[in-house]
């Protein structure tokens, strides 16, 4: 988090209200501070289980003063709800992806610019450098409040029902089911890909029935999906990879005391730290889980589908709608795309 100071929340006593109120009562928490959290991941995913390990160390090393109460999978509603909740001050904190933040800040979608990263290295290495501050600098200039560590989703593979993806000619005709996506619809289009945008909910049933071909996403959320039960095969494509950024109600945050300030930033820092080693670890075991539940695992040449975007003209595109600072920070770590 940038130096932005913090202030105190001074809680009254009374009736203990709604979830949507920023306001816990004394009744309700004996702590002065109470922040909610709010996420779509499952209650023992690493952002939960971390974010509760640095909510016992902030409400020790606060005397109790402050207390972080965590909202999983979605307890809080959806992704847009959480969004406007964090934004209008109704939730203190929730972890955006940024393809879901980049509908309110276009920029944080640079990160899932298909087939940029080719592993960890580069990722940490723009999202903790120049590429990240100047996203965070955008972010804040929509009024949030942003930490500084991303947190890890991971790298996002493409499944499929028949023959594994191998090379872009596979694509060609494809019906994927994607997130709703801007980028992701580009991307898929220029290797002749028909997406299809769906909600999570209606994924497990398009694939079961047929109504696409396959889907993308990172190797823990495939096994969460239980979609080795309608999908033969998973390719390791890892043509995308996104984090979540912890953002923060700019109003709440923005006049609470340094000395709070100063011990949230270094907590939620080591929880991320944490949580990048959980999610890198837990991609290299899901692929022996998925393979113990009926899938096939297929390596993958990622140069070629790069090949295949360059001449497609994908990312002369993206540089232009992203601008020529942020491909810049982002040409730093990945090297020359176009």
């Amino acid at each position: 988090m940038h130096s932005t100071s913090l202030r105190r929340r001074s809680l009254l006593g009374g009736a203990a209200g709604a979830l949507a109120c920023t306001i816990i009562t004394r009744a309700a928490s004996a702590a002065e501070v109470v922040l909610k959290f709010g996420n779509n991941q499952p209650a023992n995913y690493p952002l939960n289980r971390r974010m509760r390990e640095a909510g016992e160390r902030i409400r020790e090393r606060t005397s109790g003063r402050v207390e972080l109460q965590v909202f999983p999978q979605g307890q809080l509603g959806t992704d847009t709800d959480m969004l406007s909740q964090v934004r209008s001050g109704a939730v203190e904190l929730y972890t955006a992806s940024g393809l879901v933040l980049s509908t309110l800040v276009p920029v944080t979608a640079i990160n899932a610019v298909g087939f940029a990263f080719p592993g960890y290295d580069k990722v940490w290495a723009a999202m903790d450098g120049d590429l990240g501050a100047l996203i965070r600098s955008r972010i804040e200039k929509s009024g949030l409040v942003v930490f500084d560590r991303i947190f890890d989703i991971g790298f996002r593979q493409i499944t499929s029902g028949q023959s594994p993806i191998l090379a872009p000619r596979d694509l060609k005709g494809f019906k994927i089911r994607i997130p709703p996506s801007t980028l992701g619809i580009s991307m898929f289009k220029a290797f002749g890909a028909s997406p299809t945008a769906l909600n999570w909910s209606e994924t497990y049933t398009a694939l079961q029935t047929r109504v696409v071909d396959g889907q993308e996403n990172p190797l823990s959320i495939i096994d969460t999906g239980k979609f080795f039960e309608v999908q033969k095969c998973c390719s390791l494509t890892g043509h995308m990879w996104d984090g979540f950024w912890l953002l923060g109600n700019g109003r709440f945050f923005r006049t609470l005391p340094r000395n709070l300030h100063a011990i949230l930033a270094e907590e939620f820092a080591r929880a991320a730290d944490e949580d990048r080693a959980d999610v890198a670890a837990l991609e290299t075991s899901m692929q022996d889980v998925l393979r113990s539940k009926g899938m096939q695992i297929a390596q993958v040449d990622p140069a070629a589908f790069r090949d295949a975007l360059r001449a497609a003209g994908f990312y002369r595109e993206w540089r232009e709608k992203f601008g020529d600072e942020a491909w810049t920070a982002l040409e730093k770590s990945t090297g020359e795309l176009i």
